[in-house]
């Protein structure tokens, strides 16, 4: 008879989750004493009153006009005013709430589409000359309401599909955004260094998102020391790419914007602190499906030796990899349609435009995150393979190894046998056996008798003819 599918996992050994403990501790103590280090003490606020009131409104009517002739530019070409009129606005916030004001109907690219009954949300503007006038114009869309029913139908899936590994896992992105937005962002800000603060930051949400979402486990534990190694390695590898590359972390026109307004900000690290925040997300994904692998293997077949655990394994890895790496530079180049839009316009040659800042650094993201991701299979698949197979004993494996092999082998060697005495010949010694072999074979060799149904296979029934590979 086969493995019995059926039965709850073995647990780990307790020498095996002693080692476990003996090292995941001390690393969540080092992340914790260096992020109390690092924590921002002294955060900047924006200056009072440098930001223009805005307040909701709800438009009442729209009146459109024609446009005046519009200026001709130096070239000939007429500038392009847009719709033309007036929008009346009732206003819902503010020391004018409830009052009734007109405002012209906003024009220029990226101007909103107004119509009647649109939520709006308007912005006081108060004359310099005398601050006793003021006027309203129309900013965007209020866009709170659609954002709520998008998150709570995203929650409502995430919670219907998974139950509660679904709420652990939207816990496990709450604490993700506090982490982000309490210790990375303004550690980032107050001048720390980029990259510590990216990976101390990445190391804390590891932690919290693993053990919350999937249980103070072994298979766990596997998950976040391949998960941290590979976050570190990821880290080298961006310092060496970015160094060897040149980059300066201005390849874009919010880096610059941002070094205008918070010059005490390092470009270069902030670069780098994107790569490793970017590449977690993927990364926690592949630990986890190499160390739930390795065990489902071990758990379906006692029998397999670390080596074939290890390898069964990083094939499913291969495919996992395969997939990943597509995904990661989908994501870079949606993010950076845009400019990658734009970029096709250039009428430099294509060696230029791929060795420009811009596009120089979304190659080195890519490369750099898909390099941390093929290191995170083998490091957590031989993790996870050595403390799976760490509690085997001596005598456990040969007796699992015994029963099993005595089961499997006994009506195979019965028949090879009988066979070579009716031949009066020597069988050759067998090649050693692959998977890929043993595949082929069983693909190939006719079987003698009915195949039996699964239901035969599960009960182990006496129509069973068919030999486990």
């Amino acid at each position: 008879m086969g493995a019995d599918h059926t039965r709850p996992a073995p647990s780990t050994p307790p020498r095996v989750r002693r080692i476990l403990v003996a090292t995941v501790v001390p690393l969540l103590l080092a992340t914790l004493v260096t992020a109390v280090a690092l924590w921002p003490r002294d955060t900047r606020t924006a200056e009072a009153g440098s930001e223009l009131p805005r307040y909701h409104g709800t438009v009442t009517k729209v009146v459109t006009a024609p446009c005046p002739p519009s200026p001709e530019l130096a070239d000939g070409l007429a500038t392009d005013l847009g719709p033309c009129g007036e929008v009346t606005v009732r206003v819902e916030q503010g020391p004018e709430a409830g009052r009734t004001v007109s405002t012209p109907i906003p024009a220029g690219p990226g101007a909103p589409d107004i119509t009647v009954d649109d939520e709006i949300i308007l912005v006081e503007l108060t004359d310099p000359a005398d601050p006793t006038t003021s006027m309203y114009t129309i900013a965007e869309h209020q866009r709170g309401k659609p954002l709520l029913w998008l998150v709570a139908l995203f929650a409502a899936a995430i919670v219907a599909f998974g139950r509660w590994r679904g709420l652990a896992a939207l816990a496990g992105l709450a604490a993700s955004f506090a982490v982000l937005l309490t210790f990375v962002l303004p550690g980032i800000s107050a001048g720390q260094s980029p990259l510590l603060v990216a990976v101390v930051g990445a190391a804390l949400i590891m932690f919290v998102v693993l053990y919350l979402t999937h249980g103070v486990t072994a298979q766990t534990s596997v998950a976040v020391l391949g998960t941290l190694g590979s976050l570190i390695l990821t880290g080298l590898l961006g310092s060496l790419a970015t160094a060897a590359t040149r980059l300066t972390g201005y390849g874009s026109e919010e880096a610059i914007t941002l070094s205008i307004f918070q010059t005490n900000v390092d470009l270069h690290g902030l670069l780098l602190a994107g790569i490793i925040i970017g590449s977690l997300g993927v990364l926690d994904d592949v630990t986890v499906t190499q160390a739930a692998t390795v065990t489902e293997l071990a758990n379906a077949n006692p029998g397999l030796s670390r080596r074939q655990l290890y390898r069964s394994a990083t094939r499913v890895g291969r495919a996992h990899i395969a997939s990943t790496v597509n995904t990661i530079v989908l994501a870079y180049a949606g993010a950076s349609l845009p400019v990658l839009l734009l970029l096709t316009a250039d009428s430099r040659p294509v060696s230029q435009i791929l060795t420009s800042e811009f596009l120089a650094q979304e190659i080195v993201r890519s490369a750099v995150a898909t390099l941390g991701l093929i290191a995170a299979v083998p490091l957590t698949t031989g993790l996870a393979a050595i403390v799976t197979t760490a509690g085997r004993t001596a005598g456990g494996t040969a007796g699992r190894t015994a029963g099993g092999t005595a089961g499997r082998t006994a009506g195979g060697t019965a028949g090879r046998t009988a066979g070579d005495e009716s031949g009066g010949s020597t069988a050759p010694a067998p090649r050693p056996r692959t998977a890929r072999v043993e595949v082929l074979e069983a693909l190939g060799t006719a079987r003698s008798g009915p195949v039996a149904s699964a239901g035969d296979r599960r009960t182990g029934g006496a129509q069973n003819t068919e030999d486990p590979w």
